[in-house]
């Protein structure tokens, strides 16, 4: 049941900055066999690793997806978020404003800088509520995004208004490939040091793709869990991570996944084989991991399919107490806060 995964944090733990050097943060290191914490910080992370162990990162790339502007038509204050473009170079976006928008409306867009951007002419209202739009600009859709495009903050940091340091702060540091309209947050905390002594460890570090679609941070607004349509979300893992992964399985090493993104893609493949395409795997109980032995990853809201998954993960129990002491010890909950170790 979903009232099940509900929790009490106080306000002021949920961090709305990042810490100045990344691998700071604070890490509680769950051991699933005996059931005791230990309090490190993630520049720790390669003392916890062995040598045939395998850490696969998520490489998405977070879009300036955030979108402001004004309504030609009315004068009213407009706010929306990319979600993808077509062939066409029409662009899928949700919006909300005072009133109601019409099909043949346009909205002026406004760069983070405060300059006039182009304007969106907005076309079909899907059922889901979003929008086709044609943007009246000439460039490609990145490009364009690039332009008008403001950093999709979440909204329990300040509101999701941006500061101009959340261009880089909210992106991972191997961050290759456009497509996410949020962060892989666990992957907040790798620095390019840490890379390299996780390395020095004599440990592979393999990439997978997932870009992460707003259905992540969709609500379940049903009590009982297995009625919630899960999103779909475009995902990869290559051949050569995932003969890197076979490799690290018949040598005896652990597959250490950095994110619930990471591990969706895990489990979305089947014998770690070679894999593109949607998932729509949404891990609850009784689900049983086939691929994942190890998970780094930050603290998430109540009641979202992400703490559904690291408590089916970690074990039920133990993950309630694990979150029952980051808030004991006031531990930094969400994207910009510490992070996780459940072994």
């Amino acid at each position: 049941m979903l009232s099940h995964y509900d929790y009490e944090l106080p306000s002021d733990l949920i961090a709305q900055t990042p810490l100045r050097n990344r691998s700071d943060a604070r890490l509680l290191v769950v051991d699933r066999k005996t059931g005791k914490f230990q309090h490190l910080h993630v520049y720790d992370l390669p003392s916890l690793l062995e040598p045939n162990d395998c850490v696969v990162v998520n490489d998405t790339k977070v879009l300036p997806a955030r979108l402001v502007g004004t309504r030609t038509k009315t004068g009213g204050c407009w706010e929306g978020l990319f979600l993808g473009f077509d062939s066409n170079r029409l662009w899928k976006i949700i919006g909300k404003t005072r009133g109601k928008i019409q099909t043949g409306e346009f909205v002026q867009l406004q760069t983070p800088e405060g300059h006039v951007g182009f304007s969106l002419e907005f076309g079909t209202k899907l059922n889901d509520g979003s929008w086709i739009v044609k943007p009246q600009t000439e460039k490609t859709s990145l490009a364009a995004l690039e332009q008008v495009g403001w950093v999709p903050i979440p909204p329990y940091i300040r509101n999701g208004r941006m500061l101009p340091e959340d261009k880089e702060s909210y992106q991972t540091v191997y961050a290759s490939k456009p497509g996410a309209v949020a962060a892989p947050t666990a992957g907040l905390h790798f620095t390019p040091q840490l890379f390299n002594a996780v390395k020095q460890q004599g440990i592979t570090i393999v990439p997978v793709t997932l870009h992460v679609g707003m259905g992540t941070f969709k609500p379940i607004t049903v009590e009982n869990i297995h009625e919630h349509p899960m999103h779909a979300e475009w995902c990869l893992l290559p051949e050569s991570t995932g003969a890197a992964l076979q490799h690290c399985k018949v040598t005896g090493g652990r597959i250490i996944a950095v994110g619930t993104t990471s591990v969706r893609v895990l489990e979305s493949a089947p014998d770690l084989k070679p894999f593109e395409g949607e998932t729509s795997l949404f891990i609850h109980p009784p689900y049983q991991f086939r691929n994942v032995d190890v998970l780094l990853t930050n603290f998430h809201l109540p009641k979202s399919t992400l703490l559904i998954l690291v408590r089916t993960f970690g074990g039920d129990e133990l993950i309630r107490e694990a979150y029952n002491e980051a808030v004991r010890k006031k531990y930094r909950f969400f994207s910009y806060g510490d992070a996780m170790l459940i072994c």
